[in-house]
């Protein structure tokens, strides 16, 4: 049987020890399939507790059967902070604290950002933006009771730079971005660490749960080419959902972890790409910006 939560208490049981050794316990979301899921395999794997988190448990059940009460899978919806409020009473009293949250459900949106709907662009954001919020106010209230823990927020490669077609995603992922930028300076002090992770092209059903916009004529020669170049990426374009788990328990284990983590050399190369593209646009228009500075009173009075 799949439990469900029920109680909304949030407060940790402190009685219980941190850790059984060198155990952690973690909190996933969108754990039934994909990275999450990868995740919470990776993480139970070697020991660790796992809160596993999915609107559709199903997926999750062999999980819960090669793992036992290591594992507490919950049907839990992130655009629900009540049902998220429970889901986190349901960790702390299974496990007595959360050591690392992974805020990684969320799906994808393709189409010009005139050809979105407001349903759909609304839509998007209720998940991918709201939906993170709500996990971050039910988890942090037990992380700043502890005075520990580690958020991984679930970005991309399209949280740093963006193309035709997936306008209204990478919108999504630059807000997860910024409102991390702000939120790791305001846990630090606090004991709790932040990471971004920032994948590229991976093997997941993401593609295939892609929402996809109605079309425009005017947008083929750009939106429907890179979609069609897309369909066209040999499978090793894809990196393999449980190699990135790897990664990402590679920087849960480092005692600095970094606040962003891209994987795969496609997600490394376009980000950096655009961030030179960004840099020396600023070099070159630097006169012009700096030209609307007030000037400083040569009296030097203010």
């Amino acid at each position: 049987m799949i439990p469900h939560a029920q109680s909304t208490s949030t407060q940790p049981d402190t009685s219980r020890p941190a850790r059984d050794g060198n155990a952690r316990s973690w909190f996933i979301t969108g754990a039934s399939s994909g990275i999450g899921l990868a995740l919470a395999q990776a993480a139970a794997g070697r020991g660790d507790n796992v809160v596993a988190l999915a609107r559709r448990t199903d997926s999750l059940i062999p999980l819960t059967e090669q793992y036992g009460a290591q594992v507490l899978a919950v049907a839990a919806d992130v655009r629900s902070p009540e049902q998220l409020r429970a889901a986190v009473a349901a960790a702390t009293r299974a496990f007595g604290r959360i050591d690392v949250v992974a805020n990684n459900a969320g799906y994808g949106l393709f189409g010009a950002v005139e050809e979105s709907t407001d349903a759909q662009a609304r839509g998007i954001f209720d998940t991918n933006v709201f939906g993170v919020l709500n996990v971050l106010r039910a988890v942090l209230p037990v992380l700043r009771a502890q005075g520990s823990g580690h958020i991984l927020q679930g970005s991309s490669y399209y949280g740093q730079t963006a193309h035709p077609g997936v306008g209204l995603l990478a919108a999504t992922k630059y807000a997860v971005e910024g409102l991390t930028d702000a939120l790791a300076g305001e846990l630090a002090p606090l004991g709790i660490k932040v990471t971004l992770v920032e994948p590229g092209p991976t093997a997941t059903a993401f593609l295939s749960a892609l929402d996809v916009a109605d079309t425009l004529p005017d947008y083929d020669p750009t939106v429907r080419t890179i979609q069609k170049s897309f369909g066209e990426l040999p499978a090793e374009a894809f990196n393999a959902p449980d190699r990135v788990a790897a990664a990402i328990l590679n920087a849960v284990d480092t005692e600095q972890p970094p606040l962003r983590l891209a994987t795969g050399t496609t997600a490394v190369n376009e980000i950096r790409a655009a961030l030179r593209t960004r840099l020396a646009e600023l070099d070159t228009w630097e006169p012009v910006s700096s030209g609307v500075d007030t000037p400083a009173d040569p009296s030097g009075q203010a």
